[in-house]
């Protein structure tokens, strides 16, 4: 027998179980058949709300990069400068750390050139322009320094999320030790 649709499902639940779903087995398991499962609801009725598993993927892509964006804003009030940097850096790994599956979507975006993706990742660029104003980059040194960034973050991130990491060592000491010589470099 067939699951009982849920009168009344919303984007914004669907999504917040198919990141669920993310975190706790991975995107390749985030499927339209299992999300139906997890939500007790027949697969033909997410398409009322998506494109199909592309149209998941994305506003899945577009979600976890809000989410980002609100705990990298989060972190960055009342800070600045170096402390700032520090911050933002910090709250984007905890990120990754708590949300593998979500984190993982935001780089699987299907289309980049995609308005809805470029408009929710701009966010983000934008914050990190403003946290790094206190070194006086401007234009492509501001947006160079930004891929610089988050080159660092995701490398960390990744390589955390794949066990690079097994020496006994601090892992937010050496995070905070990359920064700063990023940092470093840049005033440099």
């Amino acid at each position: 027998m067939s699951p009982r649709p849920k009168i009344g499902l919303e984007i914004p639940t669907i999504l917040e179980v198919a990141g669920e779903l993310a975190d706790q087995y991975g995107m390749h398991e985030v499927t339209l058949a299992n999300l139906a499962k997890k939500l007790n609801i027949r697969p033909p009725s997410l398409y009322n709300h998506f494109d199909g598993l592309p149209g998941l993927r994305k506003k899945l892509a577009i979600y976890g990069i809000e989410m980002l964006y609100e705990e990298l804003a989060e972190a960055a009030i009342g800070v600045s400068g170096t402390d700032a940097v520090l911050a933002l850096s910090k709250a984007y790994v905890d990120f990754a750390r708590k949300h593998p599956g979500i984190y993982e979507a935001t780089l699987l975006a299907p289309d980049p050139e995609d308005q809805e993706v470029q408009q929710a990742g701009s966010k983000i660029v934008d914050l990190t322009i403003r946290v790094l104003q206190a070194f006086e980059l401007e234009g492509n040194q501001a947006l160079h320094a930004v891929r610089g960034l988050r080159s660092i973050l995701h490398g960390f991130s990744s390589l955390e999320q794949k066990g690079g990491f097994k020496m006994a060592l601090d892992l937010d000491e050496s995070l905070s030790i990359v920064i700063r010589a990023f940092l470093k470099g840049m005033s440099a």
